[in-house]
Order: structure tokens, then sequence, then C-alpha cells
């Protein structure tokens, strides 16, 4: 069956030729804005990356889609991707010097059945202390601004990186561990063998 990343994300996409995956992108128009969202920012990131593989499933018959939302929460707070560099000075400022949760949910639709799966990952990351000057050289360079929470561990962002708990794909934008055993399920053998539940 065909595989269709819902998504525009060149990091999902890198993140998904390393583990030899065949599939094509197709990226989903949603509105990704949280304030109407469940509070609980799990359930909120679970409903984004549905509407995203719905957005999707109708142009994709007989394939599997495959869709994903991050967020960053600190202090309670949920970080999306900035709106401007002084929306991501502001959260590079909340960042720095504490701990913060990344949250990745996942969903992957077969539209030949109708199956939908979903699951998250919760990756707790410490920033270092870091300077005004820093956060605002780090802005100019451009790598804040299309991710959640400003920062990208897989590039320049990684310098105020102190500690990371959890999966470090997943503060990249996709737990691959997880997806790999939602694709076994659907019948997708990257590796071959079984997979237990989830």
């Amino acid at each position: 069956m065909r595989v269709v990343l819902a998504s525009q994300s060149p990091r999902r996409k890198t993140l998904l030729e390393l583990i030899g995956l065949q599939f094509t992108c197709s990226p989903a128009d949603v509105d990704e804005n949280l304030d109407d969202m469940p509070d609980d920012p799990v359930q909120a990131c679970m409903r984004l990356a549905v509407s995203k593989a719905r957005a999707v499933a109708g142009m994709e018959p007989e394939a599997l889609i495959i869709a994903a939302d991050t967020i960053v929460v600190a202090d309670g707070r949920v970080l999306g991707k900035p709106v401007d560099q002084a929306d991501a000075f502001a959260m590079l400022s909340l960042l720095g010097g504490r701990e913060h949760q990344v949250i990745t949910a996942v969903c992957v639709l077969n539209t030949a059945t109708g199956c939908i799966q979903t699951r998250s990952e919760i990756t707790r990351v410490r920033f270092r202390s870091i300077q005004e000057d820093e956060i605002r050289a780090y802005i100019a360079g451009g790598e804040p601004m299309d991710k959640a929470g400003a920062y990208g561990a897989q590039g320049l962002g990684a310098v105020f990186i102190e500690h990371i708990e959890g999966c470090f794909y997943n503060v990249v934008g996709l737990p691959l561990h997880t997806l790999y055993l939602m694709l076994q399920e659907q019948g997708v053998q990257l590796l071959g063998g079984k997979v237990d539940e989830l």
C-alpha cells in the first residue's frame, strides 16, 4: 500500500527517508491554531494530527496517511511555531535554563479500511541558561521560525540543549520507534517479524 506523508516538513521527510520508507508527500492544509483546542496539550496535539490525516485522506485512496503534530509545553504554556521574531524571542527566553516537554502526536490513517491509529510521545528537554545576544543571533539565522518552541534540536538549536530524557527524534518532529510499530500494525514490514501491541 502507498504511504503518504501529510506534511511539508523537511525534517519529517528526512526522518522517513532515514528508516528507508518509500512515500510521497501531500501537505495537509489545516488551521494549526491551538486556541480552540482542549486544555490537555496531548489531546490538542492528537486532534491536530488527526485533522491533518483526514484533510489528505480524501485525495489519497488506497493509502496509508502519516500525519503528525509537535508542540512544546513549558510551565503549562503551549508553544507552537512562532508567529514572528518577537514571539520566537519570547519562547526561547522562556525555555532558557529550564525543562520543557516536547509532545508529538502521530496519526496513521488507512484510507482503504478507514482505520485510524493515534499515539503520542513526550520527551523532556532541558535548556542551559542562554543569553539575549545568543537568542537574537539564533533568530537572525532564521532557524526558529518554522519550529514548535522556536528551536531545532537537529540544527544550531542543539547548542542550547543540556539534557534530553526520551526519544530524540520526537524532538525533531517524529518519534520513529512509535511510528515503526504503528506501521507494522498496518502490515508495513520495514524489518520483518512480529510486533507486540503498544
